[in-house]
């Protein structure tokens, strides 16, 4: 993971992972909504969080649906619609990678509104790059960003790695090394 903690765009375009992983810590999601982030989806990605067929859903999965209806209702996560010229640049990725619709549709969206692309999936941000959208970014991050802008404390490290680990995501290693190098990055930014 490759990221300078000191930079990070603040309106994203959020895929599935993205947005729960966003979403599975309480204190990580309010520390980004005081610092200005805001996060769209497309209906691609509305429609896998919100509508998509389960055979069975966790409480923690019901969890993170129901943190997503409330932040709707608060007005985040707005979607968007894809255009016709959005879903033929969708069919030019998808022939390039196995990605799902909702990834390919973010950063077909990202692109086209020349906003960040925020996604967990490594094929998905490598494609973005591939493509020639330098803004791609992840959760991880997000992270290592707001503890660089003392926007997340010390403190707050455990228990965002804790509320996440609640929501049984899978990022607790990366949210680790972010803080690593949010440290290092604040180190060397006062020397």
């Amino acid at each position: 993971m490759s990221i300078d903690p000191s930079k990070f765009h603040p309106v994203n375009v959020a895929d599935t992972c993205a947005v729960w992983n966003a979403l599975s810590s309480k204190v990580l999601y309010a520390a980004a909504n005081d610092a200005g982030c805001v996060f769209c989806v497309t209906s691609f990605v509305e429609y896998e969080l919100m509508v998509k067929p389960r055979k069975s859903i966790k409480p923690s999965e019901q969890e993170l649906i129901n943190r997503l209806i409330e932040a709707k209702r608060r007005g985040n996560f707005e979607t968007h619609s894809c255009t016709i010229t959005d879903l033929l640049s969708i069919s030019n990725l998808e022939s390039r990678k196995s990605l799902g619709k909702g990834e390919l549709s973010s950063i077909a969206f990202a692109m086209k509104t020349h906003q960040a692309f925020i996604s967990d999936d490594r094929k998905a941000t490598a494609l973005a790059r591939d493509c020639g959208h330098s803004l791609s970014q992840t959760t991880p991050h997000l992270f290592a960003w707001l503890v660089f802008t003392d926007r997340l404390g010390n403190s707050d490290k455990s228990t965002v790695i804790s509320q996440h680990n609640t929501m049984e995501r899978p990022l607790a290693p990366h949210f680790e090394r972010a803080y690593e190098m949010a440290l290092h990055c604040k180190l060397m930014a006062s020397q």
